[in-house]
C-alpha cells in the first residue's frame, strides 16, 4: 500500500503545528519517531494535520504511556492485543520488540499477534489480557471481566484500549 499522507518536515511547518512537532520529538518518543529527514514517523505524522486535536492526542499517549499506573508489560499486552485484532502492522512493528525485552517470549507475542488462546501465570496480566480481548471482540464487560481489575486500572486500560484503536485507525486510513 501506498501512503496517503505526504510526509512533514520540519523546516515546511507553520508555528502552530512547529510547535506539536518540537513538543512529540523533544518527549521520550521524539528519539524514535522522527525518520532519516526530520519527519514524524507513525501516527504523528497524521497528528501534525490538526495541532488542536493532535496535540491532546498526543498527550493522552504520552500520559498512557509514562504516566499511567498500568505496568509496561500490562501496557504492551494490551497494545498487542489491540494491534493483533486491528491487524496494525506498524503498532505490531513497533510494539512487538518492546513486549520481547520486557520478557514475552515469541510464542506469547504470536498468540497476541493473532488472537490465539494464551495463558499466563501472573493472574493481573491474565486479567488484562481477558479485559483487553472483551473490550476489542464486543466493546463492553461482562460483571467477572469488570471485577477483575481495580477501577482505576480497568479505567486507563480502557483509555489506553480506545486511544491505540484510534491509532490503528489512522494508521490504516493514512496508510502508514
Amino acid at each position: 500500500m501506498t501512503a496517503r499522507l505526504r510526509r512533514a518536515l520540519p523546516h515546511d511547518l507553520d508555528a502552530e503545528t512547529r510547535t506539536l512537532y518540537d513538543k512529540i520529538t523533544s518527549g521520550p518518543r521524539g528519539g524514535f519517531m522522527v525518520d532519516g529527514e526530520g519527519g514524524l514517523t507513525g501516527p504523528f505524522n497524521a497528528m501534525l494535520l490538526s495541532p488542536p486535536v493532535g496535540d491532546p492526542l498526543q498527550e493522552l499517549g504520552a500520559a498512557l504511556r509514562y504516566r499511567s499506573t498500568l505496568t509496561g508489560r500490562a501496557r504492551e499486552l494490551a497494545i498487542l492485543v489491540v494491534a493483533g485484532h486491528q491487524d496494525s502492522a506498524f503498532e505490531q512493528a513497533a510494539h512487538e520488540p518492546i513486549a520481547r525485552r520486557l520478557g514475552f517470549t515469541e510464542e506469547q507475542v504470536r498468540a497476541l499477534r493473532d488472537g490465539s488462546p494464551l495463558t499466563l501465570p501472573d493472574p493481573g496480566e491474565a486479567a488484562v489480557l481477558a479485559v483487553a480481548r472483551a473490550l476489542v471482540t464486543k466493546g463492553d464487560l461482562d460483571d467477572g471481566e469488570y471485577a477483575a481489575l481495580g477501577e482505576r486500572e480497568l479505567f486507563e486500560l480502557t483509555t489506553l484500549v480506545g486511544y491505540y484503536t484510534t491509532l490503528a485507525l489512522q494508521l490504516r486510513v493514512f496508510r502508514v
